[in-house]
């Protein structure tokens, strides 16, 4: 649970952020890859089985102590040619990833292997373009110009799917004694954001009320299986890490999911593709690329991030629920409203909504590779990195860094509010800074400030309607799983 704590202890500047590199000792990163084949095989299954994910890190920060360090990434054989990383746990060091002057980002975002492109129509859609490829601009210019263009439904879109999503919460709260957040909240993303690229509802497609979000999480898995662990207790561990691990599930099992779920955008964002067609990019990898960010991007990243806003926000207690809605109350009666300017004068809201990110970010990995030699930097040395060699980041532990934030593992609602702002730099979920805006030349998600923008509004909108609540809380594949069992209404 969090309590207010005071802006200057929440500020806690790294002392070697701004010093040159030439200050610092050079020191040779510490690791090792072990044997071929068997070295890649081992760290997986410590990854997956023995240790876990945030053990497998910690435990090699402790025993090299260093933020920085050599070691194998899963999948490894047979999925990844090579799964040899340098691995940044620091908020310092991890900065060089967002450089595209020294880093490529070509076919990285999912790490050591790529999906077939089969599950994208045999194109290479954005997400995996190098920003040197002329396609990136091409593409990513279109993403921003169409969401610059959307804009005004932002905010009306979101509060009428959000309505609907209260609804239902209630009466299953009301038949049952609990909800289960992440299905209403699966449903609502789904809704929203749809209707927001096609100005239809689902429900008038093949796809239906709830076809949507089915068919997009099967999508999701058969491309993220080989970063996935089912934790079944009754499949041997080794079983489940031939399966997933080992080699790719055929896009066949999945393939007239995709196609129904492409002929749907296909069918009903005709501005949206004649837009595309205008600037000379083909309609249907137009529109390939407009079902991977509609549900690769937008949608996988609401399924994961606002349970864990709103699991953080209710273990947090009611005097952060009474906080907020007070805020949120005043600021709505004195603006009219909900408005873009209204989010804005929330300085409480705001803050919570970084503190869910960095504590929590929806994407875990960054990746990299050096495109010359590289001299980086953590807290207390320089390291050198070789040309072509992958770089890993591991968000959930660089967002944690105790050098920059105090009580880094636990969930400040004030984190960032007066001074505490200066930190706003270190959250990083969007694969960049917070204070940087996407260009056509960087890899930072084209839907950047929208994810904050709703992710205010979920707060917004729950605490107009209610005045605390609690849940039970639990881990799914992707991020946290959240069960309502109690809602109070506003008074």
């Amino acid at each position: 649970m969090s309590s207010p704590i005071s802006s200057s202890a929440a500020v806690k500047q790294p002392s070697s952020d701004d010093s040159p590199p030439s200050e610092l000792a050079l020191r040779e990163i510490p690791g090792d890859y072990g044997f071929p084949f068997f070295g890649p095989i081992k760290d997986r299954l410590d990854y997956y089985y023995g240790q876990g994910e945030v053990e497998f890190f910690r435990s090699r920060m402790k025993k090299f102590n260093s933020t920085v360090f050599r070691c194998n990434m899963p999948p490894g054989p047979f999925l990844a040619r090579n799964p040899q990383v340098i691995c940044l746990l620091d908020a310092i060091s991890f900065e060089i990833l967002f450089d595209n002057s020294k880093i490529e980002k070509k076919n990285v975002l999912d790490g050591t292997f790529m999906p077939s492109t089969a599950f994208t129509g045999g194109y290479r859609t954005c997400a995996y373009l190098d920003p040197s490829e002329p396609n990136h601009a091409v593409l990513k210019g279109f993403f921003l110009s169409q969401l610059a263009k959307l804009h005004s439904k932002f905010i009306p879109g979101f509060r009428q799917s959000i309505s609907g999503l209260f609804t239902s919460l209630e009466e299953e709260l009301s038949d049952k004694g609990k909800s289960s957040f992440n299905a209403l909240n699966d449903i609502m993303s789904f809704d929203f954001v749809f209707r927001l690229f096609c100005d239809k509802n689902p429900s008038e497609t093949p796809l239906g009320p709830t076809g949507g979000p089915k068919m997009v999480d099967k999508w999701l898995f058969f491309q993220l299986h080989p970063l996935m662990s089912l934790g079944l207790k009754f499949v041997p561990n080794l079983l489940e890490d031939l399966v997933l691990h080992t080699f790719q599930l055929p896009f066949g099992l999945i393939k007239s999911d995709y196609k129904k779920l492409y002929n749907s955008f296909f069918n009903s964002a005709g501005p949206f593709l004649d837009d595309a067609e205008k600037i000379g990019i083909k309609r249907d990898e137009a529109c390939h690329n407009l079902v991977f960010l509609a549900g690769f991007n937008a949608y996988g990243g609401m399924k994961a991030l606002f349970p864990a806003l709103i699991k953080w926000v209710a273990t947090a207690g009611e005097d952060l629920h009474r906080r907020l809605a007070a805020e949120i109350r005043a600021v709505v009666k004195e603006e009219g409203g909900v408005s873009a300017a209204a989010l804005e004068k929330m300085s409480l809201t705001k803050s919570v909504v970084y503190e869910a990110l960095r504590i929590e970010p929806p994407v875990s990995y960054q990746y990299g590779k050096a495109k010359q030699d590289i001299l980086i930097k953590n807290h207390d040395s320089n390291f050198l990195i070789k040309k072509d060699e992958m770089i890993f980041g591991y968000q959930p532990i660089a967002t944690k860094d105790s050098r920059v934030f105090e009580d880094p593992e636990k969930f400040v609602a004030d984190r960032f509010l007066s001074e505490g702002e200066k930190l706003i730099k270190y959250v990083y979920w969007s694969n960049g800074r917070e204070t940087d805006d996407p260009t056509v030349d960087d890899k930072q998600c084209p839907g950047k400030d929208l994810v904050v923008l709703l992710s205010r509004l979920v707060i917004v909108e729950f605490f107009l309607k209610y005045d605390t609540f609690s849940v039970e809380i639990g881990k799914l594949l992707l991020g946290s799983s959240v069960t309502f069992k109690s809602l109070t209404k506003a008074t």
